[in-house]
């Protein structure tokens, strides 16, 4: 049993790595729809940022190495954690307790100090611009998640419809993923990360 056991495991192949920090080949950048996740997830946890008042519209989820196929998670490294006012002053973008989980599981594995991958975070999402229509939507609404790539693209003539996707989360729109070269210029985003809401149409509800 023991033998035979092994040969099953050789045969499997060696066991996924986590990756080499500083090796990968391209970022996701992602958008969340922050209505949603405050219906979701935010209002159980009483979070500040789903207040009303908040204004908060597409906030930062996270910046992610990718490979061509797949992608590398909590590598290891020699840079040290962010400091709690690193961390801190990503506030105005993102929630400080995401930062840092997105540092331990992405950051970790761009190769970048903790501050150097906060400062490239910021610098991807400050190169998007949010689509004016849905910077102050004043009322739920649903639509083809084709209109919201749509109105990216127009916002950011660099994207092309292939560098970005659309996910929701039952019929709610979830986030929206912008695919940037290493230093954050547009490009195609790989087969793995193509997959867009298969919805006909999604609902954005009313920024808070």
């Amino acid at each position: 049993m023991k033998h035979a056991l092994l040969f099953l495991m050789l045969l499997a192949g060696p066991a996924r790595s986590d990756g080499v920090a500083g090796d990968f080949d391209y970022y996701v950048l992602s958008l969340s729809w922050q209505p949603s996740w405050c219906r979701t997830t935010g209002d159980g946890r009483d979070a500040r940022e789903c207040r009303r008042g908040s204004g908060r519209d597409f906030t930062v989820h996270g910046l992610w190495p990718q490979y061509e196929q797949g992608w590398p998670d909590y590598c290891s490294t020699d840079e040290r954690d962010p400091s709690r006012r690193e961390t801190q002053a990503m506030a105005d973008i993102m929630d400080p307790g995401l930062a840092w989980h997105q540092w331990q599981k992405h950051g970790r594995c761009s190769g970048l100090s903790a501050r150097d991958y906060y400062a490239t975070l910021r610098a991807a999402a400050e190169g998007i611009a949010i689509p004016a229509p849905f910077d102050d939507l004043p009322r739920d609404i649903t639509l083809p998640p084709a209109v919201v790539e749509d109105a990216f693209i127009e916002a950011n003539p660099d994207l092309a419809l292939d560098g970005i996707t659309v996910t929701c989360k039952a019929e709610a729109l979830a986030e929206v993923r912008i695919c940037l070269t290493r230093d954050l210029q547009p490009r195609d985003c790989a087969p793995d990360v193509r997959r867009d809401c298969s919805r006909p149409r999604v609902l954005m509800e009313q920024v808070r």
